[in-house]
């Protein structure tokens, strides 16, 4: 009998689910006789303990441990000592005392506690798996002593180098160290000598390798290069459909250099033809060399402030494998036919020669769209193509927003770099008509693929974005609500259509930003998988990544198991079951790099804005609370450079509201609330902490919802009330009532 299991499935039974069970209840329940089954009862425990599926309490009763309120998830730090403990059910907050010395993005085993006014924290019980081993710092020299200082918060621990002597380092030397060894001393040892810290771009390397992202490529991978010619080879174009006569252009960023997707688009009866032309990367990295397997543990391009980290060598990703214009390439084409109602009538795919006619940017097609007479005089051959264009894309994002698709929506902003690498402005990005354009058609390429590999059951991997949690989705309603929003549907069976009607209610509303970033939040993180369980949020049955080869694995993967199994017929079924096999591995491979990816981005954009900042100390600006915690709020300026009004730093005493979401003020009733416009000053910002620090402006000023409820009421009465008629006084009598 299986033990293990036996326990388990008695303890999640009704009868003893809160009850607990002792050993010798279930050497009684389960009749375990002699020296043997005992032990195995023993290892049974242990085993469901260590995997922190079973706890013990004081009187050593084993119960399971979410009825003991204990989580599992990902801590992460933030730089002023605190954390969170992010789950799949939601965030706890960790103070700074019950770390328990655990770092940044490990894995941990927390209790959750409970107070009277409804908040909640964790206590980390136990590390599960260490994720903190790349570690950026400053070596500083003090009266002839070297000694290392991380540039994140490690709280309460300290650092011993274990190699110094073995570099060549100054004061402010920029390094790389490896923690080996944990503790509250943590061992490490240099790996590298990034540079000097106030060298241009350091501080940007920096970021990528404590991310593991290097932006170098090994040798053997270059070596591999000078296998692969510079154009396409007669030998190339054997089993492709030659569309080099076709209109075809690519519409990218000013500064892409990568253009891994080409459009072109014609009318046809009832409808229009839509050709997604995509660079064909797998042609050139092939199963089993070094630049595939280098291809596969990058995962991604990294996109930051100054640079990109190409997934693939810049020969490939600049060169032959770019769509570049007016020459010959090598790609993979989606053939749709689309209806007036946005549906796929037909469809092909196949392997093509294409030669774009334009490189365009985002910026010409908008002035076409926009009618500016110089670019569209520059451009007369593509004026019908793109009137074709922009009306199909409507007809796609018409037939997706009628499904449910979600447009969040949400601001970004791009940090403006000077030749030194300083930041000289945050601005937010602009999205035209024409980048919508490019992406209704990148999905409707997607969807087309998905729908395609999955009918064929071929192996590959699928982007997919699951159903949000119930839990989250309650939280998000009850701040939703307190935002002035109701929301009209049921969280335990939602439906995609229910969160956009939300988003419609308050679109071009001030707390609009705020909803929409909350309830991207609350949204299961979309990722791959090896099954289409379909995209929650594009509202699609089917859906994959196939138009970004150049800088995304899975894409080529797809790629890959289309020529294998559609293309080239393959029907060995040894090989796709080990395919089948491979894809799941790779699944969870691809949605690990993109997190590190994104998680890279995303510091060093808080790390260049504050940087920003700290030209701007004293000054004073406008934002909205984008957050509310125990510990103070968020507030986020129109640029989106977002930082913390500690609450030490507000004049009242405050108390957090759990129901509410917000600070309630104890002396002058103030609320704090997600969504609402205050003015704050800049009190601190540092780009080595990359955190911004801010101060709120006129905090006795802020009316509090009580306030703003009885002036709206005295507004009202006022209006309802009819003025009451009183005769006009004399000049007498109101010189009279003027000396008195």
């Amino acid at each position: 009998m299986d033990i293990k299991q036996l326990c388990l499935d008695m303890m999640s039974s009704s009868k003893y689910r809160n009850k607990g069970i002792s050993v010798d209840k279930y050497q009684e329940l389960l009749n375990i006789q002699g020296a043997n089954q005992f032990k195995e009862l023993m290892k049974a425990l242990n085993e469901l303990e260590d995997e922190c599926v079973f706890v013990r309490d004081a009187r050593d009763r084993y119960f399971l441990a979410e009825e003991l309120g204990y989580v599992k998830g990902v801590l992460k730090v933030n730089p002023k000592g605190f954390g969170f403990i992010d789950t799949d059910e939601g965030s706890w907050y960790v103070n700074r005392e019950s770390m328990n010395l655990a770092l940044n993005n490990d894995v941990v085993f927390a209790q959750t506690k409970s107070f009277p006014d409804g908040s909640s924290e964790a206590v980390v019980v136990r590390i599960l798996e260490r994720n903190t081993k790349n570690v950026i710092g400053t070596i500083k020299v003090r009266d002839g002593r070297k000694y290392f200082l991380p540039d994140s918060n490690f709280n309460d621990h300290t650092f011993t180098i274990t190699n110094m002597e073995d570099f060549k380092v100054v004061n402010d030397s920029k390094v790389l160290v490896v923690i080996t060894k944990y503790g509250k001393t943590l061992k490490a040892k240099i790996e590298r000598v990034i540079g000097y810290k106030y060298d241009p771009g350091v501080d940007i390397l920096s970021v990528l390798l404590e991310h593991n992202i290097e932006p170098e490529f090994p040798q053997e991978v270059l070596d591999e290069l000078k296998n692969i010619p510079e154009s396409v080879q007669e030998k190339d174009k054997a089993g492709r459909v030659d569309c080099t006569d076709e209109l075809i252009i690519t519409i990218d960023g000013e500064d892409a250099r990568d253009l891994d997707d080409a459009v072109s688009v014609s009318k046809i009866e009832n409808g229009y033809r839509l050709s997604v032309h995509i660079a064909d990367v797998s042609y050139y990295v092939r199963e089993g060399s070094e630049i595939n397997a280098e291809a596969y543990q990058r995962g991604t391009s990294v996109y930051v402030a100054d640079r990109v980290v190409p997934m693939l060598p810049h020969y490939l990703s600049n060169g032959i494998c770019s769509l570049n214009p007016k020459v010959e390439r090598c790609a993979m084409t989606c053939d749709m036919n689309i209806d007036t109602s946005g549906t796929i009538i037909s469809y092909k795919i196949y392997p093509s020669i294409i030669k774009t006619t334009e490189r365009m940017t985002y910026t010409a097609v908008n002035k076409i769209i926009d009618g500016d007479e110089e670019t569209c005089a520059q451009y007369p051959h593509l004026l019908e193509m793109v009137k074709d264009m922009l009306a199909l894309s409507q007809i796609i994002r018409t037939r997706r927003e009628g499904l449910g698709a979600i447009d969040f929506d949400t601001r970004e902003g791009k940090v403006i770099l000077d030749e030194q690498g300083k930041p000289i402005d945050v601005v937010l990005r602009e999205r035209g008509i024409a980048e919508r354009i490019i992406e209704d058609f990148m999905i409707q390429a997607n969807e087309c693929v998905a729908a395609h590999v999955k009918w064929m059951e071929i192996p590959s991997v699928y982007r997919i974005h699951e159903q949000p949690e119930p839990k989250k989705m309650r939280d998000f309603v009850k701040i939703a609500n307190i935002m002035g929003y109701k929301f009209k549907g049921n969280v335990m069976n939602l439906r995609p259509k229910q969160c956009q009607q939300m988003l419609e209610d308050a679109k071009n509303t001030p707390e609009y930003p705020v909803l929409s970033v909350y309830l991207l939040r609350c949204m299961a993180k979309a990722r791959y998988d090896a099954k289409p369980i379909g995209h929650f949020g594009l509202a699609l049955n089917d859906y994959t990544h196939f138009t970004s080869p150049i800088r995304r694995y899975p894409d080529l993967i797809v790629h890959r198991m289309l020529r294998k199994y559609y293309i080239n017929g393959l029907t060995d079924a040894g090989i796709m079951e080990k395919d089948e096999k491979w894809v799941e591995k790779a699944a969870i491979q691809c949605s690990d790099t993109e997190v590190n990816a994104v998680m890279a981005e995303r510091d060093v954009d808080d790390m260049k804005k504050a940087e920003y900042m700290e030209k701007h100390i004293g000054e004073e600006y406008p934002g909205i609370i984008s957050s509310v915690t125990k510990f103070g709020i968020f507030v986020e300026l129109a640029n989106t450079i977002e930082g913390l009004v500690h609450v030490s730093n507000l004049e009242d005493h405050y108390d957090y509201d759990e129901d509410s979401r917000s600070l309630i003020g104890r002396g002058s009733g103030t609320v704090l609330k997600m969504g609402m416009p205050v003015m704050v000053k800049v009190l601190d910002a540092s780009r080595f902490k990359k955190q911004v620090d801010f101060q709120l402006v006129n905090e006795k000023g802020i009316k509090s919802k009580k306030d703003k409820d009885k002036k709206s009421k005295d507004k009202k009465d006022k209006k309802l009330k009819k003025p009451e008629h009183k005769p006009k006084k004399s000049k007498k009598e109101f010189e009279k009532r003027k000396r008195k």
